[in-house]
């Protein structure tokens, strides 16, 4: 009796084995023995054919943050891997778990000039956490037990596989076909902290009049919000999120006390960080765009980071305290030594008050505003108020990431906003709407892009339509890339160079594609329109005609100032 299976079966009950039952791709010459092997096996995985590789890149990427499970993405050779590094380099500096599978050429043709040839690995190397080619059947087993193991562990990160032709169809020892368990989500294997830094932190903690916590992402990948708002209450201390950190606490508790920063930030935010006499970094990597190019908090105040990553820890500050591991028992170890002394308070809830009220004053004129083009800030109103409180807003960068993070007020702890924060690529979006959307099919998912991301993701509303996936977009129409005008406008002179192009009816075409759609010029018909398509069951899309960022009172310091 054979035991044994070929390389292509075997990858194929190797993902099944980590219980994988989504993936994202796109077929190809090199790819023909795996999607053979898909077709003839019983192994529960759904596979979603894509339109271009980036994109399946990104589905991985927008599942995996809403499941706690890696995503896993593949497509051919050559071009194929090259579309898909855009997604995977997103990944890997989010913190988020994806598996790229490329197929390759064979092994025995390498040097011979074949049609696709390239070094894949190579490719790969500076811009994953763990990258291989799987030239020696007999060892693919083991490199994606690997693989796996690499990705979910530690600061979890992207890892790619290439998997060649030949490899695909040799031999396989059916013994060799088993799976961690462990290695299913993330975060795997945490690292708890150093007892005698957990003990000086809470000194520094308990002598503290007027911290700060900062959270990046790393509380929400931890999973960590009982435990922060936990430290929170206990010392009445104001939390403070990234736009990556959005999700670790709700921003209606009263410790909340929104994002800091140069996007999506405010003057009443950042006065609250300026004044500080500590600042608690938490699963932040303390960048320039979180600390307004290392100008807040100021460089003399007292830092203490924890960040599962000892590479990211004292990299921008001088850091009195350092807490090499996960964000939870991390969290969770501060929580027990300070439970037992008497703890005076730092005043968070009245700072974090008052920074709201002052943000909410600015905003709600706008928010009402019956202003042509359409305020953005109308948009984020209308939406806040017809949005269930667990559905997913999915943000391109421009105009919806800044608008967003400012003034749409999460409701709940959890990963409920997704937004490309690592690189900021255009046209990321729509796809990992639908990466969330297959994770989490049972809540609505909204899409929210400039009409500059549209033009580099239209392709996938065929995608949309084929699987008939209930995902809102919705295009700030302002035929320009708003970003740069606007940087153009506040620091080069309103020297406006090659930024604008011509308006597209981006309704028009969603609807060549099957997606329902409506475009909204008057914003007295936004309301109306919007709760239509977001109760529509399958895709929609309102292309609503916005106001420029560089006419806006966009939550931009830079531009601000």
């Amino acid at each position: 009796m054979d035991n044994r299976m070929t390389g292509a079966e075997a990858m194929v009950r190797m993902l099944q084995a980590h219980g994988v039952t989504h993936m994202f791709g796109l077929c190809g010459d090199t790819t023909l023995p795996f999607y053979d092997a898909l077709a003839r096996m019983d192994h529960g995985i759904t596979h979603y054919l894509t339109r271009d590789e980036r994109h399946a890149a990104y589905m991985g990427d927008g599942y995996a943050r809403v499941t706690g499970k890696p995503g896993v993405c593949e497509g051919p050779s050559g071009g194929g891997a090259t579309y898909i590094l855009p997604g995977v380099v997103e990944a890997n500096e989010s913190s988020i778990p994806i598996l790229a599978i490329t197929s390759d050429v064979s092994t025995a043709s390498r040097g011979r000039y074949p049609l696709t040839e390239l070094d894949q690995k190579a490719l790969f190397a500076p811009l994953t956490k763990w990258n291989a080619s799987l030239d020696d059947a007999a060892r693919l087993p083991a490199m994606v037990r690997a693989a796996f193991r690499a990705m979910t562990t530690g600061r979890p990160g992207a890892v790619h596989l290439a998997l060649p032709f030949d490899t695909q169809k040799a031999p396989v020892e059916e013994a060799e076909i088993w799976a961690d368990p462990r290695h299913r989500t993330f975060p795997a294997e945490r690292a708890g902290p150093d007892p005698e830094a957990i003990t000086e932190a809470a000194n520094m903690l308990e002598g503290a009049k007027r911290a700060v916590a900062i959270c990046g992402g790393g509380p929400v990948i931890a999973g960590a919000a009982e435990e922060l708002a936990a430290l929170a209450r206990m010392l009445d201390l104001p939390i403070a999120t990234t736009v990556s950190g959005q999700g670790a606490i709700a921003e209606t508790d009263p410790q909340a006390l929104g994002v800091v920063g140069s996007n999506g930030g405010n003057p009443a935010t950042r006065a609250v960080v300026d004044e500080a006499d500590l600042v608690l970094f938490i699963g932040c990597r303390a960048g320039s765009v979180t600390t307004e190019r290392w100008r807040s908090p100021k460089p003399a105040v007292k830092i203490i980071h924890i960040d599962s990553d000892p590479m990211v820890i004292g990299a921008n500050y001088s850091t009195e305290v350092a807490i090499c591991a996960d964000a939870k028992l991390a969290l969770a170890a501060l929580v027990a030594e300070l439970g037992s002394r008497a703890l005076a308070g730092q005043g968070g809830q009245a700072r974090a008050a008052a920074a709201w009220q002052a943000k909410l004053a600015a905003f709600a004129p706008l928010a009402a505003s019956d202003e042509r083009p359409i305020r953005p800030e109308r948009v984020i109103a209308t939406l806040q108020g017809l949005l269930d409180d667990d559905a997913i807003i999915v943000a391109d960068p421009g105009t919806p990431c800044p608008y967003f993070s400012a003034h749409y007020r999460w409701p709940v702890a959890g990963r409920n906003f997704i937004t490309n924060r690592a690189h900021g690529a255009l046209g990321y979006a729509l796809a990992a709407s639908m990466g969330a959307h297959a994770g989490r099919p049972d809540v609505k998912t909204v899409a929210v892009m400039g009409d500059g991301s549209f033009g580099f993701c239209c392709g996938e509303f065929e995608t949309i339509c084929r699987y008939r996936m209930p995902i809102t977009s919705i295009v700030f129409s302002n035929s320009v890339y708003g970003w740069i005008k606007a940087g153009q406008n506040s620091g080069f002179g309103q020297r406006f160079y090659n930024v604008d192009f011509n308006r597209t009816d981006h309704a028009a075409v969603a609807a060549a594609f099957g997606v329902k759609s409506w475009r909204v010029q008057d914003p007295a018909d936004l309301k109306r329109v919007l709760a239509e398509a977001l109760a529509h069951d399958g895709p929609t899309l309102v292309d609503v005609i916005s106001q420029p960022l560089h006419e806006a009172a966009a939550p931009v310091s830079e531009w601000v100032a």
